[in-house]
């Protein structure tokens, strides 16, 4: 069982800063898709818009209220996420599950900096905040394709 030291070396001084400076934090006023996720477990909501360009992200937009470690996660989304496929975003999402429910490696580059978020493994109840901004942006692309 976990401890509230535990606890707070979960939340480190680097995730601390990147929920501090989440990029993109401004809702797009003409989405080409849209989409919002909650962590039933939490109650942690992320809402992401995006504008698509030849199938890949030109435009990104996001609404964060999450945990510190949802937010770090969005954040590290939010700075990497221009430029990218949805079979990138897909990728680095299963990357990112992997590592956290069955000690798989760090998240290839772009993502890599999703590292920091290792140590919240032990805490399963904190893997759906985490894996949010990913989710959200997944069906973002799908609400895109739809319209």
């Amino acid at each position: 069982m976990s401890t509230d030291t535990d606890l707070i070396k979960l939340y480190s001084t680097r995730i601390l800063g990147l929920a501090a400076d989440i990029p993109h934090r401004t809702r797009l006023d003409a989405p080409d898709g849209t989409a919002k996720r909650r962590s039933p477990l939490c109650g942690s909501t992320v809402t992401v818009d995006v504008m698509l360009e030849d199938g890949k992200i030109a435009a990104f937009g996001q609404d964060v209220k999450a945990c510190a470690l949802g937010q770090g996660s969005a954040a590290v989304v939010g700075q990497n996420i221009i430029g990218r496929t949805q079979v990138e975003v897909q990728q680095g999402r299963d990357q990112l599950f992997a590592m956290l429910t069955s000690g798989g490696p760090t998240p290839d580059a772009p993502f890599d900096g999703l590292a920091v978020l290792g140590p919240a493994s032990e805490y399963k109840n904190r893997h759906a905040s985490i894996l949010l901004a990913f989710d959200a942006t997944l069906d973002a692309f799908a609400d895109a394709s739809s319209a």
